[in-house]
């Protein structure tokens, strides 16, 4: 996620200095994210600075999930944090936006109408990732999250997930 977000949101929001104006903070898997949150939220005393959470799904209900998170960030005073969920995993974003894929890739075949056609709901995809493996030979997840935070477009991305997470950090942002 943090390679994604380092190199896409300075793209999307000229200006952005990693860092700077944003700073993203990985963590070893779920379990570190939900131990970390009310530390950070609690800990975190920089005026005007707003926190997003971003994981992905991975299959889990997405509802219950996010009211978990809500009222945990309630509970820790920040009841302001925007809170979004990937469906299912990252990989649906890249799904989103073929075109990107193939850029990313150097492959504009992956760009074509039979997987247009099969992917027409990337987040209704259970593992994306699995698709990816299949149709990007040697995929790696780093490396594909920088490859596509180079690519991928916001207005021709047709993963929800996506523009509602590029909605919400719009919102944040002031535009």
């Amino acid at each position: 996620m943090k390679a994604l977000l380092d190199g896409l949101l300075p793209r999307l929001f000229p200006g952005w200095i990693v860092e700077q104006h944003f700073k993203c903070i990985p963590h070893q898997g779920k379990s570190d994210l939900d131990a970390s949150i009310p530390r950070k939220l609690k800990a975190w005393q920089i005026p005007g600075d707003r926190f997003v959470i971003v994981r992905d799904n991975d299959n889990l209900n997405c509802v219950d999930l996010k009211a978990r998170y809500v009222a945990l960030c309630q509970v820790c005073g920040r009841p302001e944090t925007l809170i979004r969920l990937v469906c299912q995993e990252l990989e649906s974003w890249y799904l989103g936006d073929l075109q990107a894929l193939g850029e990313a890739f150097a492959n504009p075949k992956l760009d074509n109408i039979k997987l247009r056609k099969r992917i027409a709901d990337p987040d209704q995809w259970q593992k994306p990732s699995h698709e990816l493996a299949r149709i990007v030979p040697g995929f790696q997840k780093v490396g594909a999250a920088r490859a596509m935070s180079q690519t991928l477009v916001e207005t021709r991305n047709c993963s929800r997930s996506f523009q509602v997470f590029m909605q919400g950090v719009r919102r944040l942002a002031g535009e």
